[in-house]
């Protein structure tokens, strides 16, 4: 058993029974939610299941998933830190800007914080991005699981402030945050079609099985409609 590096930081380890993704595990020996644990030829890898990320399900539907072991996160939509966590793991270098406005998941969140010096939570609305302008630095991708109806909305903002040149979004839109009764399908094509007002859209996949009613996005931001300072 040896695990194949798929993306920077994320592996696939083949085990009896399939394969799975999996990050190297940046505290060895913790357990964040109760994932199991692998040690191979003296590493030890975190398995990262894809029901519980969506960002994991991008990885399994062939998404070019340009995070890096340097890269700087800005992750909007924390929760209690299940995905930031393996973000953490592949960013060893770099770090994971958390943002979450519900102050009870954020206690859970700045518990992972403790033992995770690359992650800085922050409690605030994702709507407004001037109020935590004064902590997040310009990062190369933008990670986005907000369950709200202005999802294409809240990506052009946190972008047009935070995102570099080259930087890249990654982006889940909930069809169901948005319209619990529309086809799903046409409201992924309006929120596809939002998002191109600033964003080339490079891939966009539909994350079946593994999360009913999302769809994966993959977008670069046009220079044009990002700010100069």
């Amino acid at each position: 058993m040896s695990p194949k590096e798929v993306s920077d930081g994320i592996f696939e380890i083949t085990k009896r029974g399939g394969k799975q993704l999996a990050t190297k595990n940046l505290v060895p020996g913790a357990s964040v939610y109760g994932e199991i644990l692998i040690e191979i030829n003296g590493c030890e890898y975190r398995i990262w299941n894809p029901k519980r990320s969506k960002l994991a399900a991008m990885v399994i539907k062939k998404f070019n998933v340009p995070i890096t072991q340097d890269s700087k996160v800005l992750y909007l939509g924390a929760a209690s830190g299940t995905t930031v966590s393996h973000v953490s793991d592949i960013v060893q270098n770099g770090i994971v800007y958390a943002v979450e406005f519900s102050p009870r998941t954020m206690r859970d969140l700045i518990g992972l914080c403790d033992a995770r010096p690359n992650i800085v939570p922050i409690l605030a609305d994702a709507n407004r991005p001037q109020s935590y302008a004064h902590i997040v630095e310009k990062v190369d991708i933008i990670f986005q699981e907000v369950a709200q109806p202005n999802q294409s909305e809240i990506a052009a903002v946190n972008a047009k402030q935070f995102l570099k040149k080259d930087g890249h979004l990654l982006l889940s839109i909930k069809a169901r945050s948005i319209d619990t009764v529309a086809n799903p399908k046409k409201v992924f094509k309006e929120e596809v079609r939002k998002l191109e007002h600033d964003f080339d859209v490079l891939d966009r996949r539909e994350l079946v099985p593994f999360h009913e009613d999302h769809l994966g996005v993959l977008a670069w931001m046009r220079k044009s409609s990002l700010r100069s300072d």
